[in-house]
């Protein structure tokens, strides 16, 4: 990423009197990012949102006061999680633009948007409700997922990227190597437990076992048959197998497997260090938000209050 010399002008000064943002200095922010192709894709969906905001009002030379006044349209139009993460990028992106000498830091010193870290965007799936999505879902490949989804709890892209030779033996373990969120490798891995291991092998069956590099999931759609699936068509068959279990709300959706596999973990004497080992989080404090959501679920206050004004049943 370019720097000033000493001898370079401020960046005050450097700023043109008709500053406009354009295509360049986008481009030029997202090939500074060292990060994966779906996270350049999310930066550079949220710089469109900023984009379009300036384009509505016509400003074209964006001040401090245009940043804390987007900040507040974010909050009014947008659910926290997504509104810091748009807000985010535009200040990554003043940063940098400041660091290449070419606009100031204007989104310096503004806020982030406040998230509440206890409690999940999306519901988990009891051990019951699992089991009763799996009996609906008879498709082998659509098995496949959903069971490893739910038991090692992998994201979709995840999934997506998944290859035939990523599934490997360790020792005892059939084990899965998976490329995860923001990772260039697949440097992680996640066990394969038997009920796992045999809905995979039994999928691959129906493709005429195939080895090596080859997508370990692929699309049976006419138009797209034999190719690598695409996230949307994993999240569709999540969603679709839990619709079809009856469990139809926008709080269920593919994300709600993850939280599934650490909730259950949990519940069933998994260790804060071993879920969080299991789901691959950097920090153990993205763990223990599961854990403060388990603790207030075991909080029985309101029933020992009910039965001291009604009486037990």
């Amino acid at each position: 990423m370019p720097t000033q010399t000493n001898n370079a002008p401020r960046i005050i000064d450097a700023r043109p009197a008709q500053w406009e943002l354009t295509a360049d200095h986008l481009v030029g922010f997202l090939q500074s990012l060292e990060c994966g192709g779906g996270t350049i894709k999310s930066y550079a969906r949220c710089l469109k949102q900023m984009v379009g905001y300036f384009r509505d009002r016509g400003i074209t030379e964006p001040s401090h006061v245009n940043i804390r006044e987007y900040r507040q349209h974010l909050m009014e139009t947008h659910r926290p999680r997504t509104a810091q993460l748009y807000l985010t990028t535009t200040r990554m992106f003043f940063a940098y633009l400041e660091n290449a000498g070419q606009y100031p830091n204007i989104a310096r010193g503004i806020k982030g948007i406040k998230i509440d870290q206890k409690n999940h965007a999306k519901d988990y799936l009891t051990a019951t409700q699992c089991r009763e999505i799996m009996t609906i879902v008879t498709n082998p490949r659509d098995r496949a997922i959903l069971t490893l989804m739910l038991t090692a709890g992998l994201r979709c892209c995840e999934v997506m990227r998944a290859d035939v030779q990523d599934i490997r033996n360790m020792g005892n373990d059939a084990v899965l190597f998976v490329q995860g969120k923001g990772h260039d490798a697949k440097d992680e891995y996640v066990k394969l437990e038997p009920h796992t291991h045999k809905a995979i092998l039994s999928y691959l069956t129906t493709r005429s076992n195939p080895t090596g590099a080859v997508p370990l999931f692929t699309s049976e759609a006419n138009r797209n048959r034999g190719r690598r699936m695409t996230t949307i068509s994993i999240s569709r068959i999540v969603k679709t197998a839990f619709i079809a279990a009856g469990y139809n709300s926008d709080r269920w959706t593919a994300h709600s497997t993850r939280h599934t596999t650490a909730t259950l973990n949990l519940l069933n004497g998994g260790t804060i260090q071993e879920t969080q080992q299991l789901l691959r989080h950097k920090s153990i404090n993205t763990t223990l938000i599961y854990s403060h959501n388990l603790d207030r679920l075991q909080n029985q206050s309101e029933a020992r209050i009910a039965e001291a004004i009604f009486g037990a049943d």
